[in-house]
């Protein structure tokens, strides 16, 4: 429970700046190649720190737990600061690297002591907290007065940040205390000690369940970013004359769709296996997409439901890959995941600013192509992994850990 609360702290600021992309481009005069640049600046940045995050978590999760609030109130002052182009990238950046050591670090918690019956829904819950944390962050931005200038309005949604460092001993004292490592490496792929306790065979190889599992989560996430960070945004308010104000409320929708979707949505691969479940959320996102990305005002808000629905299935990618992992390795694998997902994140927004002025149309297609694709299958049963929470490959030995669960 306190991880959701840390997490979901972390998550407010990402909810307010997409509505307010539209501003910082007029504010700071940027074309609209830099606006992307901006926007996939954080994805860029969770990119590039995933792997070395993921090999510093491998020993050293409650010492990533507390650089958490220290990247993000950085990186919302320098955004926030008036700066220029550079000044901006930078402070997105340094929200990425934050937010990939809270992510990394919360799914690394759930997925090394809460494997076995019930991941998909303890990951579900992760990601509730988080959702609800951008839906706050819109809530926050599409009350505040018009009259606000754009960096003290975003300023005010980094405000719960404060709330995860005061949260932060309370869930430090919760983790076991095989995570306060002593003198262990600084780096390192696999936790030896982890797996000598568990006492679990290796995962069974299976490479073409964890292609499709990165494969899948990739997507989703350019989908995700594309969709959030430019076609919304950009979209809504040069076709359809929205204000900040119909943006969140847009965004909004989609996010209250999740929220509601999440927990029935984990429950239901817990019982039938993740592969299933995630064809069908990707097959969903599919027309989610082609709503908002070909359609009318009348549909986009229908895709923007949509949106919500196919957004509920992120983390069922990592219930496939956790099925072929081993526990020692949880952190490194979910890391070079993290690498797919979050350059989807960069990606997104940046090919989307690139190709606005003459082929705005051309990511939508590709994206809603590569979502089919992936969809069809994983309901084919190309790969069929064992559901997450059934023949789990390494349940945790029952040491009875005090681990956070997500839940």
């Amino acid at each position: 429970m306190v991880l959701c609360l840390v997490l979901g702290a972390t998550t407010v600021s990402i909810g307010a700046f997409p509505a307010l992309l539209p501003e910082v481009g007029a504010a700071a005069r940027l074309a609209d190649w830099q606006l992307g640049a901006v926007a996939g600046a954080f994805g860029f940045a969770r990119m590039l720190a995933d792997v070395p995050v993921g090999l510093f978590i491998t020993h050293h999760l409650a010492r990533a737990l507390r650089l958490v609030p220290l990247f993000l109130l950085a990186g919302a002052a320098l955004l926030s600061g008036g700066g220029g182009f550079a000044a901006l990238l930078v402070g997105r950046a340094l929200l990425g690297a934050g937010h990939t050591l809270a992510t990394l670090a919360g799914l690394t918690a759930i997925l090394r002591h809460r494997a076995g019956r019930g991941l998909a829904a303890s990951l579900a819950a992760l990601e509730l907290s988080a959702m609800l944390g951008v839906l706050a962050g819109a809530a926050l931005i599409s009350g505040l007065p018009r009259t606000i200038p754009w960096n003290v309005a975003f300023l005010v949604t980094c405000a719960p940040s404060l709330a995860s460092l005061a949260l932060l001993p309370t869930l430090l004292r919760l983790l076991p205390a095989s995570e306060h490592a002593g003198a262990r490496p600084l780096f390192a792929r696999s936790d030896e000690a982890t797996r000598a306790r568990d006492g679990a065979p290796p995962a069974p190889r299976a490479p073409v369940v964890a292609l499709l599992a990165g494969v899948a989560g990739a997507v989703i996430a350019m989908s995700y970013s594309t969709v959030e960070q430019f076609l919304v945004p950009i979209r809504g308010s040069r076709e359809f004359g929205l204000d900040r104000l119909g943006i969140a409320r847009l965004l909004m929708l989609g996010q209250a769709v999740d929220i509601v979707a999440l927990l029935p949505l984990g429950m239901l691969a817990d019982r039938r296996g993740a592969p299933p479940v995630l064809g069908g959320v990707l097959l969903t996102f599919a027309l989610a997409l082609g709503l908002l990305g070909f359609g009318g005002l009348p549909l986009m808000i229908a895709g923007c439901g949509l949106f919500g629905l196919g957004m509920a299935g992120w983390t069922l990618p990592l219930g496939v890959l956790r099925s072929v992992t081993p526990a020692g390795r949880v952190a490194w694998r979910t890391a070079l995941y993290r690498v797919a997902v979050d350059g989807g994140v960069c990606l997104g927004p940046l090919l989307s600013g690139v190709l606005a002025t003459r082929h705005g149309r051309v990511l939508p297609g590709v994206l809603i192509a590569l979502l089919v694709t992936t969809g069809v299958a994983l309901l084919v049963g190309i790969a069929v992994a064992p559901p997450s929470g059934g023949s789990g490959a390494c349940v945790d030995g029952g040491s009875g850990s005090s681990a956070p669960s997500g839940g």
